[in-house]
């Protein structure tokens, strides 16, 4: 083998990303990546739905020697259900967030799961404006060489944008309209990581 396997280092191989178990050939080109570098990410702030099919193709494309792809897709719900167990039907939601902030607040989120996990490529969307029941809100997809790294990181990922991102849901229902809040058990995933 490459390398330990207990090592986050990224091994590429004439310079495509590969398993630590990968076999060399004479005159392969090698290069090792401390787990900072691992992996392309990319992420977008947008009021456009996106395409899952076209997202998944594209961590497939960039992810390498991927063993894994695992993505998430969060939606707005159709019923708001209170503390109180009072429900009622969600109009829409409306998203705002601070601008450049936000970009930086996630691009710190990635880097954190990259130093974590040995990660391929990384996409998150999250979208903005006003959006319906059933609307797309958030994507967070990852290519990784092993399916415990790419479940892990997009669990993290996620846990960390719905808790530290600057992000503001203000939700519209028939009744009423209120700014969601973070809920105890958000703080409880942050907490176990």
């Amino acid at each position: 083998s490459l390398i330990e396997s207990e090592s986050k280092i990224l091994v590429a191989v004439n310079q495509i990303v590969v398993d630590r178990n990968y076999v060399l050939s004479k005159n392969d080109e090698v290069a090792f990546f401390p787990p900072m570098t691992g992996g392309q990410s990319m992420i977008s702030i947008q009021h456009e739905d996106f395409d899952l099919k076209h997202e998944y193709q594209q961590l497939r494309q960039n992810g390498g020697d991927a063993g894994a792809i695992v993505t998430f897709t969060g939606l707005v719900r159709e019923i708001h259900t209170k503390a109180n167990g009072e429900s009622s039907a969600v109009k829409s939601l409306h998203l705002e967030h601070y601008s450049g902030m936000s970009e930086k607040s996630i691009e710190a989120i990635v880097d954190e799961a990259k130093a974590r996990w040995l990660l391929l490529a990384v996409r998150v969307i999250h979208r903005v404006g006003k959006l319906a029941p059933g609307d797309q809100i958030v994507m967070v997809g990852i290519s990784s060489a092993h399916r415990r790294d790419a479940f892990d990181a997009a669990e993290f990922i996620m846990d960390y944008l719905k808790s530290k991102a600057p992000f503001w849901k203000k939700q519209f229902t028939g009744k009423d309209s209120q700014w969601i809040e973070n809920r105890e058990c958000d703080d409880e995933a942050i907490a176990r990581w």
